[in-house]
């Protein structure tokens, strides 16, 4: 009987997270905490094309923040936002916010939008994370994985760690969508 009820229990808890994802009908749905620990709603961006872009500090992409930078001044005076989501979930992040700071900004002088650390693969996965999962069918496979959402929030691609985010096939993409 405990063991029914223990079964039962655990599909209802999964049907009620993949409705909750479900919920969510695009990227603007969603919020996260910035790196200064602010709340950011991704409704603010609305109308907006977002590239996406889960970030490390040790890891061996992480010279990609200076292309990510670089995207940013080449495309400040559009409406294209980036987002880097920092993440431990391959174990190459700080603990410490401030260190990831000191990355973020003293190495690289980013000035787009850096958020706290969040979890963006697995069961405990930021719900965005969870979201571009199931309605896509999409995980990042390791750090620095892009996606390209347009301006209804939808995704219109998805890069590897391999691909600079200031590449042609990337700055192709944000073309057709400014």
């Amino acid at each position: 009987m405990k063991i029914r009820f223990l079964l039962v229990f655990l599909i209802m808890f999964a049907l009620k997270n993949t409705l909750m994802a479900n919920e969510n009908t695009n990227l603007y749905d969603f919020s996260f905490e910035d790196i200064d620990g602010n709340v950011i709603n991704l409704n603010k961006f609305e109308g907006k094309p977002i590239l996406v872009v889960n970030t490390a500090s040790r890891c061996g992409f992480t010279p990609q923040y200076a292309n990510l930078q670089n995207l940013f001044l080449d495309y400040k005076d559009s409406d294209l936002t980036i987002i880097a989501t920092t993440s431990n979930s391959f174990a190459q992040e700080y603990k410490d916010v401030d260190d990831i700071k000191k990355i973020c900004l003293v190495n690289y002088g980013v000035g787009f939008v850096t958020s706290s650390p969040m979890i963006v693969k697995g069961e405990n996965a930021h719900p965005m994370y969870s979201w571009i999962n199931n309605e896509y069918n999409k995980t990042p496979k390791w750090n620095f994985f892009k996606f390209l959402f347009d301006r209804n929030g939808k995704l219109v691609n998805s890069w590897s760690s391999m691909t600079k985010p200031d590449s042609f096939k990337i700055t192709k993409q944000i073309d057709k969508l400014i």
